[in-house]
């Protein structure tokens, strides 16, 4: 088998792909389930919606502004166009492979995004083909409280970092917007590959603990439904993948990848 220290080495590589991961979900305990799942990378982002088959927890539900109402997903007032969770997990993973095994990068997505992607993953026995396709995953959380050490911040909640060290606000729990304040945020951060592997994980390693931070680590409106497409069928993927006017990203999406193995 190989070493898990040797495989995470892989994501501090120059020139490797970068994903940005959240997750929007029907709460925050052990058995809430995945209502929205988004990535970017670059200009590149896909954003799924999914039906959940547990309740909307009152909080979540007005946190993030998801409602389910017969059987269809509404996000403030406004219907999305839902696809299964499995055709959202293949999907995922089917976008990180057109990115050549990237490192997944989300804000405490430790504890919380990737305990609960686990667990759909294992429902569908799909763990093994996502574990294939990345090369790590890495949390930001703990990374910004290496980096920024001494700075004397009272909160790292990803909203307040972006405020301070980006120097923009934003529209928190949508998870496209999360994903590109937080895209920016990390290129703010610049951690270096040392920084980036100590808080780097994989879904087998995130239960151990997370390593402690070393002695010199120093401071430093419109109600238009997102379109979606048949996600796969018989093993070909088909992955919505959106760019914007000059490499920016857009909600609506210009640009389709088919996805079998490899880009088509």
């Amino acid at each position: 088998m190989e070493n898990e220290n040797n495989r995470l080495v892989v994501a501090t590589s120059p020139g490797r792909s970068l994903v940005f991961f959240d997750l929007e979900t029907t709460g925050l305990g052990q058995s809430c389930e995945i209502v929205q799942l988004a990535a970017v990378s670059g200009g590149h982002s896909l954003n799924l919606y999914t039906v959940p088959r547990r309740r909307m927890q009152r909080g979540a539900a007005k946190v993030t502004g998801f409602r389910v109402w017969r059987h269809r997903l509404y996000h403030h007032r406004c219907p999305v166009l839902t696809n299964s969770l499995k055709e959202v997990l293949v999907s995922f993973i089917a976008f990180l492979r057109m990115l050549d095994r990237p490192i997944v990068i989300g804000h405490n997505i430790r504890r919380f995004d990737c305990p609960v992607l686990a667990r759909g993953l294992d429902e569908f026995d799909l763990k093994a083909e996502f574990q294939f396709a990345v090369s790590g995953c890495l949390d930001t959380l703990p990374l910004a409280r290496e980096i920024l050490k001494g700075r004397g911040l009272q909160s790292f909640r990803q909203e307040n970092l972006v405020r301070i060290v980006v120097g923009i606000s934003y529209e928190a729990h949508d998870a496209l917007e999360d994903l590109r304040a937080l895209q920016r945020l990390y290129g703010a951060l610049r951690p270096t590959p040392q920084q980036v592997l100590r808080q780097s994980f994989t879904l087998d390693t995130m239960a151990e603990p997370a390593p402690k931070q070393p002695p010199a680590a120093k401071a430093k409106g419109s109600c238009r439904a997102t379109g979606q497409w048949p996600l796969w069928k018989n093993f070909k993927q088909e992955v919505k993948v959106t760019e914007g006017p000059k490499g920016g990203t857009t909600g609506q999406g210009d640009a389709t990848l088919i996805m079998d193995n490899g880009c088509k």
